[in-house]
């Protein structure tokens, strides 16, 4: 497993579709780019980057929207955003990727301009039902690397927030740590938090989860599980989930408390994972590890009751070839609900 690719992200702001979407993110794009260090001929780059993407979003898509947010690996900070919209798909990614493929109203760069601006780009596409790309700027050395480098499949593990319609703050957050396993083989420990209710209360559980995650030195998921439940005492509380993967075991341990899904999925469908019913903080129950083999070829989806259950992978072809990122963002797409907060992680190409 390689885990010198996993990346921290804040979630910053969304902006929805609309005419001010295209001004809107390219000002806070700019200022974001400069705020944690780009160059100014970079901190360009990014913002000529999401015109594009955002008007593309704007002239073209339904109930489209762009997430701009900060990417941290060790001491390095980088600039990532994320388009989500729900049609009308395109017939062929390719062409569209195309030099001189720019549709008609936008800057003209085209999107595979966007694609070579970017240090890591991925787009999936799905005619009748939507469209999600992201795209990541690190700085550049003096001649013109990337600071960090980027795996070809992106980070093997990603996930995104969305707050409640109305809300700054989303009450849900996810983090992952590359641990040591049983042999000292590389382990993945992934936790997704919803604090319970939504708004600055919500949030504060699910950050007080974050940390305790963070500092736990007990790295088994009901270890990790116990540890939450006492950071969140005093708080509202929330439902939580943890998994622990071990690539070298071919296995996944699964700890959950409350309304959070987690489901295996490879190309022959989804396989649930178990939780207990309970509010972590204030009322679990005797904590429960179920195991499961790690599907070939296939990832880890762990999401909040932000999203239905009834996405389907069958209806998104593809699916499975592209980073977590997309994923994540095609699932809360289909999925999401506007009437709570929201929250997905993906982890695959991590066995």
């Amino acid at each position: 497993m390689n885990t010198t690719t996993l990346l921290e992200s804040e979630d910053l702001e969304w902006f929805r579709d609309g005419p001010s979407l295209p001004v809107a993110a390219r000002g806070a794009a700019t200022a974001l780019a400069r705020r944690i260090g780009l160059s100014g001929h970079r901190a360009a780059e990014v913002a000529l980057a999401v015109t594009e993407a955002a008007t593309n979003v704007q002239k073209h898509a339904v109930d489209g929207a762009l997430l701009l947010r900060v990417v941290r690996s060790g001491g390095e900070a980088g600039v990532e955003f994320l388009t989500v919209d729900s049609g009308p798909g395109m017939s062929d990614v390719s062409a569209a990727l195309a030099d001189g493929a720019s549709s008609v109203g936008t800057l003209g760069i085209g999107l595979g301009a966007v694609s070579r601006l970017a240090d890591h780009f991925d787009l999936h596409s799905v005619p009748g039902r939507g469209t999600v790309m992201a795209a990541r700027f690190w700085p550049r050395t003096g001649d013109g690397r990337a600071v960090v480098a980027s795996s070809p499949g992106g980070s093997p593990a990603a996930g995104v927030t969305r707050p409640i319609s109305g809300e700054l703050v989303c009450g849900d957050a996810w983090a992952v740590r590359a641990v040591a396993g049983d042999g000292g083989h590389p382990a993945l420990l992934v936790m997704l938090c919803d604090g319970l209710g939504h708004g600055p209360l919500a949030e504060r559980a699910s950050q007080a989860a974050v940390r305790a995650f963070r500092g736990t030195h007990d790295l088994s998921p009901e270890g990790v599980l116990g540890a939450v439940h006492r950071a969140l005492r005093g708080t509202r509380g929330g439902a939580v989930a943890v998994a622990r993967i071990e690539p070298a075991a071919r296995r996944v341990l699964y700890c959950g408390i409350g309304n959070v899904s987690g489901f295996l999925v490879d190309d022959r469908g989804r396989r649930a994972l178990l939780s207990a019913p309970g509010i972590v903080g204030a009322h679990m129950r005797r904590l429960r590890t179920f195991e499961e083999p790690l599907p070939e070829h296939g990832a880890l989806v762990m999401h909040s009751d932000g999203l239905t259950e009834r996405w389907d992978p069958a209806t998104l072809p593809g699916l499975l070839g592209h980073s977590s990122l997309v994923m994540a963002g095609q699932l809360l797409r289909e999925a999401a609900v506007r009437r709570d907060d929201a929250s997905v992680v993906v982890v695959k190409g991590a066995w």
